[in-house]
């Protein structure tokens, strides 16, 4: 076993596939993958499985890998102490439902970050994505809710991959809709009041299914409705189509004092937002830089965070 052994493991981890990683490392696919075929004899274990739809770390290979990163750091400390080598560039990746508070906190978090090199990234994804993500380590953190309606399905899956989810906040449900809306100054929404307008989701793929969404609540029978993936998108479809959707009451004030208005939905249902990690992962000093600034925003939105 080698330090550029496991350079190759994390590296393959952070690029999802054999073939980007060996465009990255500068190495052919087929010594790449002798390389790691090599290391799994040695360790007697299986790091990745390979299937057609690409590779995914085992139970085996998700332990192999967290060791791996600490030989690696480790590693680098005695290097930037003995041969004064410029650290590693700081990396963090976040998988999270369409949250703008989420988008908030990964701003403050670059701003407070002091490391000459970083490579962060954030997607906005898939709830099923999120977790795949975060079980295969492609991301250290991912950011979705439950509901009474989700939780067993969601939590039973959670575990099945060895996650554990650590909640936030618990939101009511309000309703995005356009400032232009007739029901903008409502005090409160109900899903009956919505019938004559467009209900807008976000498309969650074949895999899908009404346990994934991410709306909390939908409407019977929609005769209007529409499927999203982003959510620029959508904001501007609530805008243009005078749509609406179902969230949490944290916004962004800057669009919403403009062109768009969150209001309460009369309903007894609520968002237990939260995290997830794998149970066998130790977090990056950014991933911990992002929940710190991730609570920040939560609570400067009036939310009472759960701890």
């Amino acid at each position: 076993m080698t330090l550029l052994q496991l350079k190759y493991i994390v590296k393959i981890v952070e690029c999802g596939s054999m073939n980007e990683a060996s465009h990255e490392l500068y190495i052919s696919q087929p010594a790449l993958s002798s390389s790691v075929k090599e290391l799994e004899r040695e360790m007697g274990i299986e790091i990745f499985t390979r299937s057609s739809q690409g590779i995914a770390l085992t139970v085996d290979g998700a332990e192999f890998l967290t060791y791996a990163r600490q030989v690696l750091d480790q590693a680098e400390l005695m290097e930037e102490r003995y041969k004064h080598v410029k650290p590693r560039k700081q990396l963090c990746s976040v998988s999270t439902q369409h949250y703008m508070f989420a988008v908030e906190a990964f701003v403050e978090m670059i701003h407070s970050n002091e490391s000459d090199e970083y490579e962060f990234t954030l997607r906005e994804t898939k709830t099923r994505d999120i977790i795949e993500s975060v079980a295969n380590m492609r991301s250290e953190i991912g950011i979705l809710y439950m509901s009474d309606f989700n939780k067993d399905v969601i939590g039973k899956l959670i575990r099945s991959k060895h996650l554990e989810f650590h909640p936030l906040f618990r939101a009511p449900l309000h309703v995005f809709i356009s400032r232009d809306n007739p029901l903008a100054n409502r005090k409160t929404i109900t899903m009956d009041d919505l019938k004559p307008y467009p209900f807008i989701q976000y498309e969650q793929g074949k895999e899908g299914s009404f346990y994934f969404a991410e709306e909390a609540v939908w409407p019977k029978d929609s005769p209007k409705q529409i499927n999203v993936t982003d959510r620029a998108t959508i904001l501007n479809f609530i805008i243009g189509l005078n749509g609406y959707t179902v969230c949490t009451g944290i916004d962004n004030g800057e669009i919403n004092n403009e062109k768009i208005v969150t209001v309460p939905l009369d309903i007894d249902e609520t968002m237990l937002v939260g995290w997830i990690t794998n149970e066998r992962a130790n977090l990056s000093n950014a991933a911990e830089s992002y929940l710190a600034k991730l609570k920040s925003v939560i609570a400067s939105h009036g939310y009472e965070l759960i701890e």
